[in-house]
């Protein structure tokens, strides 16, 4: 049976260790960082979250000091990366690109292995990446209004392409149907490009896309820009005008990217994150390389970006819903 001395001597131990173990995380975290930060990307190399992350990922080692490896991890609508970001330590040595489409799982999947909201926490918005509504030179519309007028001549009659069920490219003109009271055909596909080889040849009548994808056929002349669905207009197409210049008030949808941590990562490590990244997006090598992209740099605080996301959730979930769209 413990003595009253050896039980205060025992408290205060425990005490003392309590102390160190909280004392632990901050100490480990005003260290960090003291080796390579992995960022995984849920998207295959070469696509325009994959060249924002190496982009940042550069301007991050040099003002940290340490490696920034991209580890692209592509899948499942971009579930397979940001289950595998939720699942790693939360030490921030592990963070993962979330974009668009991280939003709209939510709603679209039955089941995640992970909570889109409270598994996260929330570093920085990097970019937003508009999209261009585009028809084939067949289509007797020459402006956001016309097409809207002629789909409502023809209910389901006309038909879009997307990169597939439940992207963000899918949510998008969803939307578009929603706000403007219209009906048109899906045609979904497994990723963008046969989706725009289609739409070229004719065989699609619409399509929302990013500007990278759908702006050199803009420029050839074998595709009829409408407008772009961001909240100004775009610097490489200045004549193009906005959705919601056109009429349907409102409308603003882009492919983001931001960078997130595991939920438990030391706010001092996001915190500190925070601010490198809003250093890197306001350098000429962003405004150079994101630009190509047609996308516009985003700098927020961890509270803004924590607020957009969520927004963003609140935003898809209703859309999704509506438009039937559901994975297993």
């Amino acid at each position: 049976m413990l003595s009253r001395r050896n039980l205060l001597r025992t408290a205060a131990g425990a005490g003392c260790l309590g102390a160190l173990a909280q004392t632990f995380p901050r100490a480990h975290a005003s260290a960090w960082p003291t080796g390579p930060v992995k960022i995984i990307v849920p998207y295959p190399p070469g696509g325009s979250s994959d060249i924002a992350s190496r982009v940042v990922g550069q301007l991050l080692q040099e003002q940290i000091g340490q490696p920034f490896i991209i580890d692209n991890r592509a899948g499942a609508g971009g579930n397979i990366g940001m289950e595998a970001g939720a699942r790693s330590a939360p030490d921030g040595y592990s963070l993962v690109l979330a974009t668009t489409a991280h939003a709209i799982n939510m709603t679209l999947f039955s089941k995640l292995n992970y909570d889109t909201v409270k598994g996260f926490a929330p570093i920085a918005l990097l970019m937003e990446v508009p999209l261009i509504c585009t028809v084939h030179p067949s289509v007797p519309a020459n402006s956001v209004a016309e097409l809207i007028a002629l789909a409502k001549q023809k209910p389901k009659g006309i038909n879009y392409g997307t990169s597939g069920n439940g992207q963000s490219t899918h949510m998008a003109v969803e939307l578009f149907c929603m706000m403007a009271g219209i009906e048109m055909t899906h045609v979904p596909y497994r990723g963008s490009a046969p989706a725009m080889n289609d739409h070229i040849a004719g065989h699609v009548a619409v399509m929302f896309d990013t500007a990278a994808s759908g702006l050199p056929h803009v420029q050839d002349k074998k595709l009829r820009a409408l407008a772009v669905t961001s909240r100004e207009r775009v610097a490489l197409l200045p004549d193009v005008p906005t959705v919601a210049e056109t009429g349907l008030k409102g409308y603003e949808v882009t492919a983001w990217n931001g960078l997130m941590a595991p939920v438990g990562t030391p706010p001092e490590i996001v915190d500190r994150l925070n601010r490198e990244i809003v250093k890197a997006l306001a350098t000429p090598l962003v405004k150079e390389r994101f630009g190509a992209l047609a996308a516009t740099a985003r700098p927020t605080t961890v509270a803004e970006f924590t607020d957009y996301v969520r927004n963003e959730v609140e935003k898809w979930a209703p859309v999704v819903r509506q438009s039937g769209a559901k994975v297993d």
